[in-house]
């Protein structure tokens, strides 16, 4: 074979194989930190046995961490640790993301076994992968390799809200190149979980037929307590992830707005029939979206960093944080008064479960 040609082919097989190796896969850390994911998923079990709701905080984490930045956990970084001291953190809808406890005590236990080499990120996407499975969900396999990112910014966090249609959620999620079925598959996560009255009080104003009578009746009084009550968006089986969401949507027993319409709207009302009977479907469709959503815009190679502390950027980086210019942060509009006896709550967005 002429050099020229070897020289040629050598050189596409080694850029090939560097593609390969920095790209997320099955098992990343399996000669680079063995036990990483045995020790991610012991302390998910740890925590699971004592607050089961620990599945729906870590399905919410995972949700807006990847859907604002890719899962580069930017939602980790504490606002303290940033130039600006503001961080995604204090974005409306993430004020009440919680589980960050979790992911701290699962870091600090990777540190002690293979300093500066599981990203934080990947904590994110396994952690949230095992809760799904202990709490009755798929068992799935999902790619590591990622690596953290270096900004986090609250006006950065654009997610969508409880009281949008069909049609205008689906805009957020074919933004980040997801179809119809994901959007609805992946708010299927309401099978866990609860939410405020102060997020479909609208709903509870008067009676329209939209929503089951009796479960109306309950909701309005269970509402009118002082203070902003808490429901599950699942009234069946709140704690564990299964298909019950879809069948209830069906009885017009949906909590949400968006997750009401998703039965009603003629271009979502067949996926939910086909999950309401189909448990296997959704449990399958589910991983599927999951995978794809940990997959969203990922930091990888040589780009970005993996933190010792999740919640700061590492010293060398921190340094280099671009101060990111006044027009990106919003105006600030003047503050209305919460109704009487409803505390003010900050804006939440899809998929709106809270612990």
């Amino acid at each position: 074979m002429d050099k020229k040609i070897m020289l040629l082919f050598l050189c596409c097989i080694y850029h090939q194989h560097t593609i390969v190796s920095s790209a997320l896969q099955v098992g990343f850390y399996g000669n680079k930190c063995r036990g990483a994911e045995s020790i991610v998923q012991q302390e998910v079990q740890r925590w699971f046995s004592t607050d089961r709701s620990i599945t729906a905080a870590l399905l919410r984490m995972y949700f807006h961490d990847c859907f604002v930045r890719g899962c580069d956990a930017s939602i980790l970084i504490d606002s303290k640790n940033t130039q600006i001291k503001q961080s995604e953190k204090d974005a409306g809808p993430n004020q009440s993301v919680r589980g960050y406890e979790l992911i701290d005590r699962i870091k600090s236990r990777l540190e002690a076994t293979c300093p500066m080499t599981v990203s934080c990120a990947d904590i994110i996407a396994l952690a949230t992968r095992d809760s799904v499975a202990l709490g009755g969900g798929p068992k799935y396999s999902i790619s590591t390799g990622r690596r953290d990112g270096l900004v986090s910014n609250p006006a950065d966090v654009n997610l969508p809200g409880p009281s949008l249609t069909v049609q205008e959620a689906l805009k957020f999620f074919t933004n980040k190149k997801f179809s119809l079925n994901d959007m609805v598959t992946l708010l299927g996560a309401h099978t866990v979980g609860n939410t405020h009255c102060s997020l479909f009080q609208d709903r509870l104003s008067r009676f329209d037929g939209s929503m089951d009578r009796n479960l109306f009746a309950k909701l309005s009084r269970t509402c009118a307590a002082r203070g902003d009550p808490s429901v599950s968006l699942d009234q069946s089986t709140s704690f564990i992830v299964d298909n019950e969401f879809f069948k209830q949507t069906r009885l017009k027993k949906g909590i949400l707005k968006i997750d009401q319409e998703l039965a009603s709207d003629r271009s979502t009302a067949g996926i939910v029939a086909n999950f309401s009977v189909n448990p296997k479907a959704f449990e399958q469709a589910f991983a599927n979206a999951l995978i794809k959503l940990g997959n969203t815009e990922v930091v990888e190679g040589r780009l970005g960093e993996i933190r010792k502390n999740c919640r700061a950027f590492n010293p060398s980086q921190q340094k280099r944080q671009p101060l990111p210019p006044r027009k990106s942060f919003p105006p600030r509009k003047p503050k209305r008064p919460p109704p009487r006896n409803v505390s003010p709550r900050p804006t939440f967005s899809i998929p709106f479960l809270e612990p």
